[in-house]
């Protein structure tokens, strides 16, 4: 707190007595500590290090005070989960800006699907990863019918045609096995980190670099406040989705997942194996690849987790501790959807 009016005082004194606004046009604004500024070229003063010393101003964490005592903001196995309130978005987009990263976006539009893409893109291009480069990877059976949407500067789309399957149970257990395949061919050469997205969802507010680690979850906004026997884990073991009553921490969803593209490729690849072992021996994991996905993050601890802020179906009510709902589901017939 000393050190916080230390530099409040400091950036007064200076203001004083060096930034001359007479000629200058200057729009200061404060938001969590971040400073933005602009002048025209009569400025004598080029204030370099007002801005510096503005940018390192912010509501410094208090130990005795969290900022979420409602939630769990901390695994058993020292992984955060991510709510709104346990971070700073600027400070992270500023350490992320500096890697210079690029992050990859998969979806899958099969069959009908695909006119879930219109909104799926045009409110990403709004909210996801706003102000860092971006590739949207589409899997389609129906290139043609991808919409043309206006993206931003270094934000790209790139179509990858393949294959639908009668069943959508198998097109949704097909996903891992294309991820994985294109992890090795295609993404790790063109992208830092991946998430694994439902199309028909829309972005409803920001889902930034806080979201990105090497392996992350999402609360399933079903199960994030139940007990472990409610989980619907595959229970039977002849399956190799089986978890056992007394293994699982939480219930992950299907509908996003991610993380650097070399854990994605392994996540994939073990969950695409057990999928084809189950198939040899002619079971199928209750909920298919997400029964898969929730065996693996039993065994292999995400490093990041998010809250239900970041998939979320307004069919379920607003509960108080959601302050944001990041990801929506978008309102749909299902079975016309799927038998399409």
């Amino acid at each position: 707190m000393l050190k916080d009016k230390g530099k409040r005082r400091w950036v007064k004194s200076y203001l004083r007595k060096h930034f001359h606004i007479l000629g200058c046009t200057v729009v200061l604004s404060f938001s969590l500590g971040y400073f933005w500024s602009m002048s025209n070229d009569t400025c004598q003063d080029t204030p370099s290090k007002i801005i510096e010393a503005l940018r390192n101003i912010y509501s410094r964490p208090q130990i005795l005070n969290p900022p979420r005592p409602d939630v769990l903001v901390m695994t058993p196995w020292f992984v955060p989960i991510v709510w709104e309130g346990t971070y700073n978005l600027e400070i992270l987009n500023e350490q992320f800006q500096q890697r210079n990263i690029t992050v990859g976006l998969t979806v899958f539009a099969i069959k009908k699907y695909v006119v879930f893409l219109k909104t799926f893109l045009e409110t990403a291009e709004m909210y996801f990863m706003v102000g860092h480069k971006v590739n949207y990877y589409i899997f389609t059976d129906r290139p043609q019918e991808v919409p043309k949407v206006e993206f931003k500067e270094e934000r790209n789309v790139v179509v990858l045609q393949v294959q639908n399957y009668p069943r959508w149970e198998e097109i949704s257990m097909r996903r891992m096995e294309m991820i994985n395949h294109f992890s090795q061919k295609q993404f790790i050469n063109e992208v830092d980190y991946l998430v694994c997205a439902d199309v028909d969802m829309r972005f409803n507010d920001l889902v930034g670099v806080e979201i990105l680690s090497n392996l992350f979850g999402t609360l399933h906004p079903g199960f994030y406040t139940a007990e472990r026997q409610s989980f619907t884990y595959e229970r039977r073991p002849a399956s190799q989705a089986y978890v056992p009553p007394d293994k699982g921490d939480f219930y992950y969803a299907g509908g996003l997942f991610g993380g650097t593209v070399k854990e994605v490729y392994k996540l994939t690849k073990k969950c695409h194996e057990a999928i084809m072992v189950d198939k040899d021996n002619g079971i199928e994991a209750i909920w298919q690849e997400e029964s898969h996905l929730n065996k693996y993050f039993v065994y292999h601890k995400p490093t990041k987790i998010l809250s239900p802020e970041y998939l979320w179906d307004d069919s379920l009510g607003r509960p108080q501790i959601l302050r944001k709902r990041r990801f929506l589901a978008v309102p749909k017939d299902h079975d016309a959807i799927k038998n399409k």
